[in-house]
């Protein structure tokens, strides 16, 4: 009795195989990154001989567990594919599936699964399943760049060094931006320093000093000695008392103070030392906020007047994108007083509006009255405005100092309160805060009393 060989016997059986099983390969074609608003196609690629059965196509999302159905083919309810009907004849054919995205976000963003399924060759109640997949990466340009100072409002300190720390926020961006400082439009060479913890301190190191160690008026070895106590203002001659007769200017404003900028030893005119650091955090919406901080020893000799510059790049961006500030100290404060003709018992408000230039960083005002404290007993006040409520006849001619300074250096404004008569308010009945007195308001009680028992007798 002959026997098969095994080499016929096994491709017999292939052949047998092949009539039998259908031949399916899919392949996504890959894409590069793309940026938000751009039109999309993905396109599907799959090879086989049988007939199909439907093409679907999937959105994953939350790392894979949930696959959201974004297209369907179904074959049979379709006459697309009616040249396969003779699927016994071996032939291997060619599609393209494709799924265009008009305007892709950033929640587009992510992998993508084509699945395909054809009739087994046997029969048309199995079907043979393959699929492909591909990641979609959606890129966006950042939206926002700003340049701050921080720890501002800070003082100015002559006899001190002080550091000074500029921070670039850039947000909108996907993936996170590339971001360096420029000086006067040349680069900066900085020292990188390691990126903080999450969760631990603020973005950038806080200054050196503290408002209440500034000894930009007192000179430390008269401060020692005691002969300049505290700080406090010099003292002057007593303003004139009573109220203004004639109707002369309302107020009278004196030349401002700039305060000497011949800074001690301290100060070195070589090039600073320049320290960066780059963080960045995730965003709801899955763009990240970059923060870049730039610290150095501040010189206000070189510094002030100084352009520095944040420039961000990004590969969504055809250009790099840049914010500037210039480093300014202040310089010419603009002091208005409202009411302009101030009556006593009225509310005063002096404002400090602007400066004759633009000043960068943020700068520290604090009012005082010159050789006397404050209406409320305070010695100074913090901010842009000082409010005078219900101005006693005894404010005539006084005078108020504002100081404006910010890391860079310090001015000092003057002006004069004149104080006219209220026709409302007798002369000589109100106290220091612009009310009757109590003695002249029980002499009035007393008088009206004694009318009253006079006319009842």
């Amino acid at each position: 009795m002959r026997t098969l060989s095994p080499l016929p016997l096994c491709l017999l059986l292939w052949d047998l195989l092949d009539l039998v099983l259908a031949y399916l390969t899919v392949s996504i074609e890959p894409l590069p990154p793309v940026v938000v608003g751009d039109a999309v196609t993905l396109k599907c690629n799959f090879k086989t001989d049988g007939k199909m059965r439907e093409i679907v196509w999937y959105r994953v999302t939350d790392g894979g567990t949930i696959k959201q159905k974004i297209f369907t083919f179904d074959a049979m309810f379709s006459t697309n594919f009616s040249h396969m009907e003779n699927y016994r004849k071996r032939e291997d054919l060619v599609y393209q599936s494709t799924v265009r995205l008009p305007e892709v976000r950033i929640s587009d963003n992510g992998p993508y699964e084509c699945h395909v399924g054809i009739y087994d060759r046997a029969t048309r109640e199995k079907v043979v399943l393959a699929s492909g997949n591909v990641f979609l990466n959606v890129m966006a340009p950042p939206t926002s760049i700003s340049v701050l100072a921080a720890d501002t409002p800070a003082p100015f300190s002559r006899y001190q060094a002080q550091n000074f720390t500029l921070v670039c926020v850039v947000s909108g961006g996907k993936p996170a931006p590339l971001v360096y400082f420029k000086r006067d439009g040349e680069p900066i060479e900085a020292t990188p320093l390691p990126e903080l913890p999450a969760g631990v301190g603020s973005w950038a190191p806080r200054n050196l000093l503290h408002r209440d160690l500034d000894d930009t008026k007192v000179p430390k070895s008269l401060a020692a000695e005691g002969e300049v106590g505290g700080g406090r203002p010099p003292a002057t001659a007593d303003p004139p008392r009573g109220l203004a007769a004639e109707r002369g200017a309302v107020t009278e404003t004196i030349p401002e103070t700039v305060v000497s900028r011949e800074f001690p030893r301290w100060v070195h005119v070589a090039e600073p030392i320049y320290y960066f650091r780059h963080t960045h955090a995730p965003v709801s919406d899955g763009t990240v906020e970059a923060r870049a901080t730039l610290t150095w020893t501040l010189n206000p000799q070189i510094d002030n007047e100084a352009l520095f510059s944040c420039e961000v790049k990004h590969p969504a961006l055809s250009m790099p994108m840049q914010s500037e500030v210039t480093l300014v100290a202040p310089k010419g404060p603009k002091i208005t007083m409202t009411p302009t003709r101030a009556r006593v018992g009225d509310t005063v408000r002096i404002l400090v509006q602007g400066f004759q230039n633009e000043v960068f960083p943020e700068p520290l005002f604090t009012w005082t009255r010159v050789g006397s404290r404050l209406l409320d007993g305070s010695a100074e006040h913090d901010g842009k405005e000082l409010v005078l409520e219900r101005v006693p006849a005894e404010l005539n001619g006084s005078m108020y100092r504002c100081t404006a300074q910010n890391p860079l250096g310090s001015t000092d404004t003057h002006t004069r309160l004149i104080v006219f008569e209220n026709p409302n308010i007798p002369r000589g009945t109100e106290d220091s805060n612009g009310s009757l007195t109590g003695h002249c308001g029980f002499r009035l009680v007393l008088a009206l009393t004694l009318t009253v028992i006079l006319e009842l007798t």
